[in-house]
């Protein structure tokens, strides 16, 4: 019978590249590793991995184990953290995936009240996702995700949490300064300030310049929200950022806002999380004070 033990095995060996390291990483002897895949291999009639001189390869059997350990292991650990964790009088572990380069400012106004009204919650936060944020939320990597952009699919439902505007960030004697809007081809002479996000995913490029078939002249990648206001007040260029983040700079930097096209582009941060966890206290807080603080 194929269990848990085949798929760490497994996963391991995938991960190290050798038995004598997934030896180690599972605390088991080698000859017990092999011994345990040899059975497998003799119950079900295929191999799992072959030599490749010093080191193993994965057969196709092997990978296909491999994906099954990568989908249902994380749910096994996550289930075995959440229930050491009531065996220890704790409400819970949270787990956050940000999608968003400029919503951390939003999530640490709602962080604050949410541990003093936790105090017995762990909370994780990560940017990083392998597969994407969406597949980390069905694969119980996060069990929330904080985007702009939902993907609708099974078994996951989104809470909107507040609406802006996306706008670009202009210097206040910038032309565009004059103006109500901006239209696709006040960008041609412009170098344009964004968030790391591929162009097919960013909304200036989808929604505005690629429709009337133009283009910044330089497009620039810039990490963080300050450095990219910094530039624009220096006058390098101009930004395509939500507009709480230019009005809570304005004053200070020189530099304002103008709406992306005559109608704008309006968005909503929205809360991703798998059908039945809102039923979690600790998960059905955090959605309140998400709530409470955006109100």
């Amino acid at each position: 019978m194929l269990d848990r033990q085949h798929l760490s095995i497994l996963r391991e060996v995938d991960r190290l590249g050798s038995l004598t390291a997934a030896a180690e990483r599972l605390n088991v002897s080698q000859s017990a590793l092999s011994h345990t895949i040899r059975k497998l291999e003799e119950r079900y009639g295929v191999a799992m991995w072959e030599k490749d001189g010093r080191n193993l390869r994965l057969t196709e059997a092997g990978r296909y184990i491999v994906g099954l350990a990568q989908r249902v292991l994380p749910q096994i650990e996550r289930a075995e953290t959440v229930l050491s964790d009531y065996r220890h009088g704790q409400r819970g572990s949270l787990r956050i995936g940000m999608e968003c380069h400029p919503c951390h400012q939003w999530l640490m106004g709602v962080t604050k009240p949410y541990l003093l009204d936790w105090p017995d919650v762990d909370l994780e936060l990560t940017t990083s996702f392998a597969f994407g944020g969406v597949a980390a939320l069905t694969g119980y990597e996060i069990d929330i995700l904080i985007t702009p952009d939902p993907i609708e699919m099974p078994g996951i439902h989104y809470l909107p949490v507040f609406d802006y505007e996306l706008v670009l960030a202009v210097p206040v004697d910038h032309p565009l300064a004059l103006k109500r809007y901006a239209e696709p081809v006040d960008l041609l002479d412009e170098t344009l300030f964004t968030y790391p996000v591929p162009p097919e995913r960013l909304d200036v490029f989808t929604h505005f310049l690629v429709p009337a078939n133009c283009r910044p002249r330089h497009h620039r990648n810039v990490e963080t929200t300050e450095m990219m206001l910094q530039l624009v007040a220096a006058g390098r260029g101009v930004s395509a950022i939500p507009n709480w983040l230019v009005r809570r700079e304005a004053a200070e930097l020189g530099v304002r806002p103008v709406s992306i096209g005559q109608s704008g582009i309006r968005k909503s941060i929205h809360l991703g999380l798998r059908e039945g966890d809102d039923t979690l206290d600790f998960i059905s807080g955090f959605l309140a004070t998400s709530r409470r603080m955006s109100a």
